[in-house]
């Protein structure tokens, strides 16, 4: 199967669309299959997200407009990093971080590879018996391996590609 590129989204056209006093996710990359994710945010002046911590995923975050400060606990100052328009920040996981929305507001846009599904496991990985998962959506049709991960896309033995979920 080979799936075309498209535009999926105009950003500039989503925040002129939006209430100046419309906050948060204007909009969530949402495709069926896809391997990334991705955020429009957009913070009021003085808003904050709180100090967290990604322990999973790298965070790619780019700010379209406005500004603020980046607090990271690491040194960078009482103010932390400066963000302004046009400004791109890596945000490697394990890394705490929290955001600070300036006077004229924040709107960034965040990038980054999709989050594992949930899983329930039995503490420190003791088998509880029942039935396993079904793992036929891991096998390769080409070949028939069976995937490491969880959401193939390529099969890494023979390079066929695996049916959309």
């Amino acid at each position: 199967m080979n799936v075309t590129p498209r535009v999926l989204a105009v950003l500039n056209g989503i925040l002129a669309s939006a209430a100046p006093d419309e906050r948060g996710a204007l909009w969530q990359l949402a495709e069926p299959g896809r391997e990334l994710d991705a955020n429009l945010v957009r913070l009021p002046a003085g808003a904050e997200v709180g100090e967290h911590q990604e322990n999973v995923l790298d965070v790619l975050l780019v700010v379209l407009a406005g500004g603020g400060h980046l607090r990271t606990g690491s040194g960078d100052g009482p103010e932390g990093l400066e963000l302004g328009g046009s400004t791109v920040v890596w945000l490697p996981r394990t890394s705490r971080r929290s955001l600070l929305a300036g006077p004229d507001g924040l709107t960034y846009l965040t990038v980054h590879r999709r989050r594992p599904g949930l899983a329930i496991k039995a503490p420190g990985g003791a088998y509880e018996g029942g039935e396993g998962p079904c793992m036929l959506d891991r096998v390769c049709p080409g070949c028939g391996r069976l995937s490491d991960d969880a959401a193939p896309v390529f099969c890494s033995r023979c390079g066929e590609r695996f049916p959309e979920r």
